[in-house]
């Protein structure tokens, strides 16, 4: 797969299928519409093309709208297409200029001069150019007069699958992890650096790693424990998570992520990781004391070996 970084940098002779939208999480909806897309290319013996952008389009609108965050940053995005067997990824920058297109410049200038569109593969309920002007209708009155065809993905297609980005992000901030994998057809996962904490966990034999994410947009899932697998140079371990403020020993206003790696004892800060979530098996809580966390921590330690057992 080729990728560039805007529109302009994509040059090709060949003819083109294209789709377009922001494929947060490539779940098995997306797929849906990738499948058609592959196979629209090989109707024209041409190459499958996928319009996306970053920064996330409602950052760009909604500025002061903080409250998103994404189930892939634009690094995992890109691998997870990439895995799809896409011919080109372009990731354009999205902007306020850019959003004030019309549906038919962006129609003539982007899909028909610039991306050499043959067939534009498009959801029946999808909408683009200024004010979301653009429809499936008015492709169809445009693509004649542009000569490429208009592929629907239909009504049907799309509740048969019935996933959403945003039902997926509901299902993680619910701590409905087996929900939101099913919807993703792979393990959801964050990736960060392994920074200094404050060592407690050592103390009671539960070392942690604390992780910080990599990018502020990601979303992390709701608080509690969590089996988990974790990456480590390409090693996979097993082993417990926690997301929260840790009220037994100190609380933190702060959210923290602490991962117990079983069978794991080596230096690893600074270093890049990534965790797999495959259950979540209770809430944070608060206890009385140490000891009562710690004989808690070996309750769900059996617990996450029976899960990957």
């Amino acid at each position: 797969m080729k990728v560039y970084n805007s529109i302009e940098a994509f040059k090709t002779n060949h003819k083109t299928a294209v789709t377009i939208g922001t494929f947060d999480g490539v779940h098995i909806g997306h797929k849906v519409v990738i499948n058609q897309l592959k196979n629209a290319a090989k109707k024209i013996n041409g190459e499958s093309v996928i319009l996306t952008f970053f920064p996330h389009p409602r950052m760009v609108l909604y500025p002061d709208d903080n409250e998103l965050r994404l189930l892939n940053t634009i690094d995992e995005r890109f691998l997870l297409l990439e895995k799809a067997g896409i011919d080109h990824l372009i990731i354009h920058p999205f902007s306020k200029e850019f959003s004030r297109l019309s549906s038919t410049e962006f129609v003539r200038d982007i899909l028909v001069n610039q991306l050499n569109v043959s067939t534009l593969v498009i959801g029946y309920d999808h909408h683009f150019g200024r004010n979301r002007e653009g429809s499936f209708e008015h492709l169809q009155e445009l693509s004649p007069l542009y000569g490429f065809h208009v592929e629907e993905i239909s009504a049907q297609e799309i509740q048969q699958v019935n996933i959403s980005s945003t039902k997926i992000r509901y299902s993680l901030l619910n701590g409905e992890i087996h929900a939101a994998n099913q919807f993703l057809s792979y393990n959801y996962f964050i990736k960060g650096t392994v920074v200094k904490g404050e060592k407690i966990g050592r103390t009671i034999g539960f070392p942690t790693a604390n992780i910080k994410i990599d990018e502020w947009y990601k979303l992390i899932p709701t608080k509690g424990v969590y089996a988990v697998k974790i990456k480590i140079n390409e090693t996979i371990f097993i082993g417990m998570l926690n997301i929260g403020s840790r009220p037994t020993l100190k609380e933190n206003s702060n959210e923290t992520i602490e991962v117990n790696i079983f069978n794991f004892d080596e230096e690893i800060y600074n270093k890049k990781i990534e965790i797999e979530f495959y259950e979540r098996i209770r809430d944070e809580q608060k206890f009385e004391n140490i000891s009562e966390l710690k004989k808690q921590l070996e309750i769900d330690k059996q617990q996450v070996i029976q899960i990957f057992n």
